[in-house]
Parts: C-alpha cells; structure tokens; sequence
C-alpha cells in the first residue's frame, strides 16, 4: 500500500475541501491515487467539488473593449506577480494599450500579437520594456474576440475589479432589433460573471458525463440531508433526472400522465387541470435539470429574475420584440483559472511563458 503523506492529505483537502480525515480514508481506498480519491469523496458526496481556479495565486488585470456598433468585441488577460503591480498605474497603461490593440486588429491569439508593430518595434519588445520599466514579469496571457454577424450583437462585462470578464453574442432575425438588445446582453454577461456557467446548453454534455455528474450530485443531495433531518429542516427531493439531456418526450408524457392521476385522485376538476399541469411540469422540469443550473448559462436562473431560467427571459424577449433570439457565442475568463497546475510560485509560471 502507497505511504500516506501529511502533504498528500493537505493537497487533496485543498483541492475539495473535504475532511481531513475524509481525504486521509479517500487516499488509503485509491492506494494514493490523488485524482481517483477526488473521484472517491465526490461519490460519497463528500467532496464540494471546489475548483483550483477559485483558490489560485495569479494577480493581473483582465480587459475588454466592445465597438460602438455592438459589432466586435474583444477581451485579453493579463498577468502580474503581485497584486500591488496590477493596481500600477503603468502596468494599467499596458493594459489599456494591449486591449486596443487587440480590437484594432484581426489577430487571433497571443502569439499573433507579439508579432504586431507597434509604437517603433515589435509588441514583444514593447512589453519587455514595460517589464523593465514596472519591474516585474508581466504576461500577456490569453485573449478572445467574437463579431456578430449579420443582425447579430455582442457586448461584454468586467468586473470591477478586473478579475472576471465575459462576452456573449446574441442573433436575432431582425437586425432592427439588434441595438435593442445591446443593454440585456450586457446583463446577460453580468450574470454570467456572477454564476460561472460553463458551456451556453446541455447540448454540450454527453450522457457518460451525466451519468457521472448524476453520482456525484445525488450523494451531495444525501449528504446534506442527513444534516438537514439532523436540524429538523425540510430535506432535498433525490431526482431521477439531473439534465436536459436527459428528459424525452416519452419521460414527460409519463411525468404528465402521473400528474393527471394525481389531480384526480385529489379531486381536483378536470376543467382545470389545464391551469395547473403547466406549472407542475415546469417544477418538473427544474427539480430534473440541477446539472444544467449548475453549468449551463441557458439552464441557470436568471439573477435579476430567480422565477425564470436564461432561456425563458430569451423567450420572453423574442416575443416582446416579435423575433427569435438565441445565444450564438459565450467567453468567460476568470483571472488566473487554470494556472496552479503544482505547488510552484506564481512567478516561476510567468518565467516559464516567457521562456
């Protein structure tokens, strides 16, 4: 059996804020495996599934620039050492600059931007200069771009502090309705920058995906219950269904079908089942699509109306303006996401991007 390290124990409680002693059981069931132990807890809805991402060191600014039209947008990442240089002035002129850039141009990635001219020189040699001159590495990390296309709009939000930003583009049919549009979509990117979805629908999952999410979230549900049994609170409903992906036709027909029976043995008349059943199903439905809420952006509760999902206000926008509207593209970055892949210092990953 693989030795059970103190530090082995600290990494994985880090990387899911379960018990000490949970993760210590986890690691002697999965002989040390420390991903197949994160799997073990998540299983026995032990684990809050914590993302490196929210615990991660990286300091910088992100940035975004949308034309006045709503017709381009654009977003960049950049990363500091410290978080007193990203508060510097010089480093946000370097911000500021690399943005423009960006939006000016038709590159794609960062690696096309080190090869811009810019200001007498190479972009390369620019930012080299604005290390010198700040006095620390600095990293042009990632950027992103969307266009809205024909009677399409896009628009973008960062967060004031600079740690979050997204882009989401809509198309509508009716390019009148487009500049109409350019404040809910800003919203739509505040909620976004608020609620981490990860993907625009469920029609980005596959079933083995939710098969193994559906593990997961149903022995978080059970966890929590016994807690809630414990405080004599009202406990979870354990469903059947966690996604979208999930519900057929047939499986809501059946849904249906058992609500009718239970209208009528409540005694409840028939001429009104019409006005019941829709809200029913609709409870339905959300009680069966916790994934989704969780990881989608059309699946999750809209924060400036929790009665109504991102793709009901959808719906109800197309039909106040007589259009159809759907989300076409969605970029979130969260600053420093990704970057703590081992225990190594933030400054020794910019040295090595900066190679």
């Amino acid at each position: 059996m693989a030795e059970i390290s103190a530090q082995l124990v600290k990494q994985l409680r880090d990387m899911t804020d379960a018990g000490m002693m949970d993760c210590k059981k986890a690691l002697v069931e999965t002989n040390g495996d420390i991903e197949k132990a994160v799997e073990y807890l998540r299983e026995k809805g032990l684990s809050k599934a914590a993302k490196k991402a929210d615990r991660v060191a990286a300091e910088g600014a992100i940035n975004i620039k949308v034309s006045s039209d709503f017709k381009k947008a654009s977003m960049v990442e950049i990363n500091s050492e410290t978080d007193f240089v990203a508060k510097n002035d010089g480093f946000k002129e370097l911000s500021s600059k690399t943005i423009q850039i960006i939006q000016d141009s038709n590159i794609s990635t960062t690696e096309e931007l080190h090869t811009l001219d810019f200001e007498g020189a190479k972009f390369e040699e620019y930012l080299k200069t604005q290390i010198a001159k700040i006095g620390e590495n600095i990293v042009v990390r990632r950027m992103a771009k969307v266009n809205a296309e024909g009677s399409g709009i896009v628009n973008a939000y960062v967060h004031s502090n600079g740690r979050v930003g997204v882009i989401i583009a809509l198309k509508c049919q009716n390019s009148e309705n487009a500049t109409k549009l350019a404040d809910f979509t800003k919203n739509l990117c505040m909620h976004a920058a608020a609620m981490k979805p990860q993907v625009i629908s469920y029609h980005s999952f596959d079933m083995d995906f939710v098969k193994s999410e559906k593990t997961a979230i149903i022995a978080e549900l059970e966890k929590e219950n016994e807690e809630l049994k414990r405080l004599g609170k009202p406990l979870h409903k354990i469903p059947a269904f966690i996604s979208q992906l999930e519900l057929n036709d047939e499986i809501l027909a059946k849904q249906e079908e058992a609500l009718k029976a239970e209208l009528k043995a409540q005694g409840k008349p028939e001429a009104i089942w019409d006005k019941i059943l829709p809200g029913q199903m609709e409870r339905f439905k959300a009680d069966s699509t916790l994934l989704d809420q969780r990881l989608t952006l059309l699946g999750q509760f809209f924060v400036m109306d929790d009665k109504k999902t991102i793709a009901q206000v959808l719906a109800e926008k197309g039909k106040e303006l007589n259009d159809n509207i759907e989300i076409v593209e969605y970029v979130r970055f969260e600053l420093g996401e990704g970057i703590e892949k081992q225990e190594c210092n933030f400054a020794d990953e910019v040295a090595a991007q900066l190679g």
